[in-house]
C-alpha cells in the first residue's frame, strides 16, 4: 500500500477511543479493549443495554458491538434491516480494502481529507449565514431547507438502522473530526453534496434562462458543482468512511430533500406571511416533534445533534419569515442601502467595498458566535431546575432519550462550555505514515484526555496512548443539552437571517 505523508493516528475499529490519537512510535499491535457484556439484560423500554463494565465501550466503533446487543435491544424489524445492511458492509469492506490498496497516494489522501471539510457542520455554520449578510435571503433560506430535509432524514435512518461503517481493517479509514463516531448508513456527506449541487445548479439554470449569465459562466458553474459532488462522494469511498450502499442512499435522500424544498417550502412561507400567532407556535411544535421522534440508537452516536441543529435553524428561519412580514424594519424586501463602494468604479471604491465586506463578515459571524456563547450557558442554567420541577409537579413523564441523563439524576450540570465551534486549528495535516486501521487527521497526542463530540464539550475520555483503550468515561450526556441545542440554533437562524441584516441596513452598510 502506498505510504501517506499525513500525520494520522492508527487503530482498528475495536482498538482505541475513536477520538484519541496514538503516537507513531507506539507499537502497531496495541492490545484491544474487549469489554464483557451482561447477556441477561437487554431492556426494550428505551434504556441502553446493561454492560458489566459500567460504561459504554468507547473503544468500539458505532455499530460494532456484539450482534446480540442489537438483536435484543432493537425491535425485530429494525434488527432484521440492520442485519441486511451489515451483510452488505462485510462485502463492501473487502472490495474497498482491495481498491484502496491499488489507488491510494499521499496526494489523494490530502485532497479527500481537505475536501471532506466542505460537508461538515462547522463549514455550514460559517458559510450559510454569509448568504444572508450579503442580501441573498431567498438563496440562503432555500439552501438551508434543502440541507435540513436531507440531513434530518439521513440522521433519522442512521439511528434507525444502526449499521456500521466499512470495517477497518481491511479498510483504512481516513477521517478529520468526529464523523467516524456515527453509523454508516446512509452517507450524510453524500446527501448534503447532492442537495447543494441540485439547489445551486437549479439556481444557476434559472439565471441562465433569464439571461443574467452567459452560457460559458453557466457551464463553468455546473462543472464546479459536479467536481464538488464527485469529490465528496469519491472521498467517502476512498477514505473508507462509507460503502456503495451508504453513498447511494445518501444521494437519493439529497434528491428528495431538494424536491421537498422546491415543492413544499414556498407554500409554507406563503402561509407564514398571512398567519397570526398560531404560525410560529405551529412550526415550533413541529420542530419539537421532529426532535422527539428521532430514533434512539443502540450506540452513543452523535449524528442526532446535527439533526437537531439543522431542524432548529430552520425553525429560526421560519420565525424570521413570520416576523419580517409584521415588522417593516426587519423585512429584507424593504432594505434599500447598498454596500459602500459597490460600484467598483475606482481603486478607492474597490478598497472601500472590500473593507465593508470584511467588516460585515467579521461583525456578522461575531454576532452568531456571541449569541451561541451567551445563550448556551444561560439555557443550561435554566432548564435543569425546570425539568426537575416538571418531573415532580407533572403527572406526565417527561420524554427521555437513551444515553441522556435526566435532570433528576444530577445536581450539577451541564457545565457551561464557551467554545463556540470546533477549532479548525485541530485539523492539522502534518507529515507521517498511515498503516491499516482507522486514521485521524487530528494532531497526535501522546497521552491525556480528549473531549468527545456529542456532550457539549464535556464528555471526557481519558486514555494512555500505548495501552489502546479507554480507562474512564466520567461524564454523561445531559437531558438539558437537547433543548439547549434547539434554543441556541433557532437563535442562530434568527440572528443570521433577520437581526444581523437589519442591523446592517440601519448602519447603512448595505446588503
Amino acid at each position: 500500500m502506498p505510504k501517506s505523508k499525513l500525520h494520522m493516528s492508527i487503530s482498528a475499529d475495536n482498538a482505541v477511543p475513536p477520538d484519541s490519537d496514538t503516537s507513531e512510535d507506539s507499537p502497531s499491535s496495541s492490545p484491544s479493549v474487549t469489554p464483557t457484556y451482561e447477556k441477561t439484560s437487554f431492556p426494550r423500554d428505551g434504556s441502553p443495554p446493561n454492560f458489566t463494565t459500567g460504561t459504554h465501550p468507547t473503544g468500539i466503533a458505532a455499530g460494532r458491538l456484539p450482534e446480540e446487543v442489537y438483536t435484543n435491544t432493537l425491535p425485530a424489524w429494525r434488527a432484521a434491516l440492520r442485519q441486511r445492511c451489515v451483510k452488505v458492509v462485510e462485502w463492501e469492506s473487502q472490495v474497498l480494502g482491495r481498491w484502496q490498496a491499488r489507488v491510494r497516494t499521499p496526494w489523494l489522501d490530502t485532497y479527500f481529507l481537505q475536501t471532506s471539510m466542505l460537508g461538515t457542520h462547522t463549514f455550514f455554520l460559517l458559510f450559510l449565514p454569509c448568504l444572508f449578510f450579503f442580501g441573498h435571503h431567498d438563496l440562503g433560506r432555500g439552501l438551508c431547507y434543502a440541507l435540513a430535509f436531507g440531513l434530518y432524514s439521513s440522521s433519522f435512518l442512521k439511528d434507525l438502522v444502526c449499521s456500521p461503517r466499512p470495517f477497518a481493517p481491511p479498510v483504512t479509514r481516513l477521517t478529520i473530526g468526529s464523523h467516524h463516531l456515527e453509523y454508516g448508513f446512509p452517507s450524510t456527506h453524500s446527501t448534503n453534496s447532492m442537495s447543494i449541487t441540485l439547489f445551486l445548479g437549479s439556481h444557476i439554470y434559472d439565471l441562465h434562462r433569464a439571461g443574467s449569465i452567459s452560457t460559458t459562466t453557466f457551464v463553468a458553474w455546473n462543472v464546479g458543482f459536479v467536481v464538488y459532488m464527485l469529490s465528496i462522494l469519491g472521498g467517502r469511498l476512498y477514505m473508507g468512511m462509507h460503502g456503495f450502499l451508504d453513498c447511494s442512499a445518501g444521494l437519493i435522500l439529497g434528491v428528495v430533500g431538494w424536491v421537498m424544498q422546491r415543492l413544499l417550502m414556498p407554500a409554507v412561507e406563503k402561509w407564514l406571511a398571512h398567519s397570526d400567532w398560531n404560525a410560529p407556535l405551529t412550526v415550533t411544535a413541529v420542530c419539537l416533534l421532529l426532535v422527539n421522534q428521532h430514533p434512539s440508537p443502540v450506540d452513543d452516536c452523535p449524528c442526532f445533534e446535527d439533526a437537531i441543529a439543522f431542524v432548529s435553524v430552520v425553525l429560526g428561519l421560519l420565525i424570521s419569515v413570520w416576523c419580517s412580514h409584521r415588522v417593516p424594519a426587519l423585512d429584507p424586501a424593504r432594505f434599500t442601502t447598498v454596500t459602500p463602494g459597490a460600484a467598483l468604479d475606482s481603486p478607492a471604491a474597490a478598497a472601500t467595498w472590500t473593507l465593508f465586506v470584511l467588516l460585515k463578515l467579521t461583525t456578522g459571524i461575531a454576532a452568531v458566535f456571541g449569541w451561541r456563547m451567551l445563550a448556551k450557558p444561560s439555557v443550561q442554567t435554566l432548564l435543569p431546575p425546570l425539568f426537575r420541577w416538571l418531573a415532580r409537579a407533572s403527572p406526565v413523564r417527561l420524554p427521555h432519550r437513551r444515553h441522556y441523563t435526566p435532570a433528576t439524576e444530577y445536581s450539577h450540570g451541564p457545565p457551561h462550555t464557551l467554545r463556540a465551534v470546533p477549532s479548525m486549528i485541530d485539523l492539522d495535516l502534518a507529515t507521517g505514515e498511515v498503516v491499516d486501521g482507522v486514521a485521524s487527521g487530528l494532531r497526535g497526542r501522546a497521552a491525556g484526555a480528549v473531549k468527545r463530540r456529542g456532550a457539549g464539550g464535556e464528555k471526557v475520555v481519558t486514555f494512555e496512548a500505548n495501552e489502546g483503550g479507554a480507562q474512564d468515561d466520567r461524564v454523561k450526556h445531559y437531558d438539558a443539552d437537547v433543548l439547549t441545542r434547539v434554543v441556541v440554533y433557532a437563535g442562530i437562524g434568527i440572528v443570521s437571517c433577520m437581526l444581523v441584516p437589519a442591523m446592517f441596513e440601519a448602519l447603512e452598510w448595505g446588503f
